[in-house]
């Protein structure tokens, strides 16, 4: 997570299982995605379509914030040098999400 000089650190997410969780959610909403595709082709009713979609946004979302959770958590677990920057960068991106 550190960075040189003149370089915006990077933020990654270690913990596999972390990882395996919002993966396993980001294929999800690729499933609904593919659904809400159909659902077009077939003709499906506005508010079908519409619940669908609100349902993928809640799922992406979600892995989103677990994203940010569980590297936040990393960051003030870790001895890093950085916590601070790391913190408010996540923090700023958590803001994105409103």
């Amino acid at each position: 997570m550190a960075s040189a000089p003149g370089k915006a650190m990077t933020l990654v997410l270690h913990d596999p299982d972390q990882i395996k969780a919002i993966h396993k959610r980001v294929k999800r909403a690729q499933g609904q995605i593919v659904g809400i595709t159909r659902m077009l082709e077939e003709g499906r009713t506005c508010e079908e379509i519409v619940t669908q979609m609100s349902a993928v946004s809640k799922a992406i979302n979600t892995a989103a914030i677990s994203l940010i959770s569980a590297s936040l958590i990393e960051c003030l677990e870790s001895d890093h040098p950085d916590t601070e920057a790391i913190s408010a960068r996540l923090q700023k991106l958590f803001l994105t999400l409103a």
